[in-house]
């Protein structure tokens, strides 16, 4: 099975159904990745994946209020509607707050 790809300059998107079977009242939190003049992604999903100076990590819907700077990675949403989405990145500053999650790259 192929996976649907899109490049922007810097930024690859990945997608590929889900592996995982989620349950309907499973948590999600909104997911928002953008840079100054293109979104990636804004909906919902059930974690987010990715790297920065202590290794990879995620992010689950309820996670504590965080801010982080993201080092170059695949940046692994595991989305409501699209499934497993792979937006590799070259960096960006990552900050959650009450179930939301934000990415911003090119900054």
């Amino acid at each position: 099975m192929t996976a649907d790809r899109a490049v922007d300059d810097r930024v690859v998107i990945d997608e590929a159904p889900s592996k995982q079977d989620h349950k309907k009242d499973e948590p999600t939190m909104q997911i928002t990745v953008h840079s100054p003049f293109r979104i990636y992604f804004d909906g919902s999903a059930y974690s987010l994946t990715a790297e920065n100076l202590t290794g990879l990590f995620d992010v689950l819907p309820k996670h504590r209020n965080f801010i982080s700077l993201l080092l170059p990675c695949d940046l692994i949403l595991r989305t409501v509607d699209r499934g497993d989405l792979k937006i590799r990145i070259d960096g960006g500053i990552l900050h959650v707050k009450q179930d939301k999650a934000t990415v911003f790259l090119d900054v």
